[in-house]
């Protein structure tokens, strides 16, 4: 008994050191959107012949307006159709599943672009989300440059980050069911999930022992970057993040939960 006890209490003693041991940015996190600055974000409309050329974060594909699908840079299927002069109602499917219902509008003075998206969360339940775009070049209609405003959500904004061993890392991004499972080594793992379509992939890099680097690839191509960093007291975790094609950047506050 005695021998069992104390193999019980050594477990326990590592078990205690272990989790002291792990790094400062593993936890649960949620977002905090009033503290959180995405107004460096633009998107750009170019008409074309029968409908428009779309392009943000530095990546285009063309679009009708009739409501027939076609592929994104992202590997998702998308369609818009016009619902009058001034709204557009927007589809978005990842791997065959609808993942969103848009509704773009533009205000009577033509200066401002609102998006509203309903999401079908994976996790279960409805989500909306709202930005709003004020416009930067053009002078009516959707064709012009429009710059991030402001965002609203209703999604929890959750996500979770857990050590694998000494070298290894999980990012699960909970509202979306994704996760991308890996290790400090600068190769690329598998990210994975119902809203991650086909090809998606991410590295990690570690920067110190509060802080972290991910990169978001599809089809072995650079897509995303962020740098997560926690704050002196532990309890705030910041991400710069922006896509690899463009200078933007997008500053997102997460408080420990």
């Amino acid at each position: 008994m005695r021998t069992v006890l104390r193999f019980t209490g050594i477990a326990l003693l590592v078990t205690s050191v272990a989790a002291a041991a792990d790094p400062a940015y593993v936890g649960k996190w949620k977002l905090n959107t009033a503290k959180s600055d995405f107004g460096q974000l633009t998107a750009t409309y170019e008409a074309v012949p029968g409908g428009f050329k779309a392009t943000m974060d530095g990546l285009s594909y063309t679009f009708t307006t009739d409501g027939k699908e076609v592929a994104t840079p992202w590997g998702t299927m998308a369609s818009v159709k016009a619902i009058n002069a001034t709204t557009w109602e927007g589809t978005n499917k990842v791997n065959g599943k609808l993942f969103s219902t848009d509704i773009i509008k533009l205000s009577p003075d033509n200066k401002t672009l609102t998006l509203e998206s309903k999401m079908v969360q994976p996790t279960g339940g409805p989500a909306t989300s709202t930005m709003t775009f004020q416009r930067t070049s053009g002078t009516t209609g959707l064709a012009g440059t429009w710059k991030a405003n402001k965002m609203s959500t209703t999604t929890a904004g959750l996500i979770e980050i857990a050590a694998k061993g000494v070298d290894g890392i999980v990012l699960k991004l909970v509202d979306l069911n994704a996760t991308c499972d890996g290790k400090f080594d600068g190769k690329s793992h598998p990210a994975t999930g119902p809203t991650f379509p086909a090809g998606w992939t991410c590295t990690f890099s570690k920067n110190t022992a509060t802080g972290f680097s991910v990169t978001f690839s599809k089809d072995g191509k650079g897509m995303y970057a962020s740098t997560y960093t926690v704050s002196t007291d532990g309890r705030t975790l910041r991400e710069n993040a922006g896509a690899v094609n463009t200078t933007e950047k997008t500053k997102a506050v997460y408080e420990k939960q």
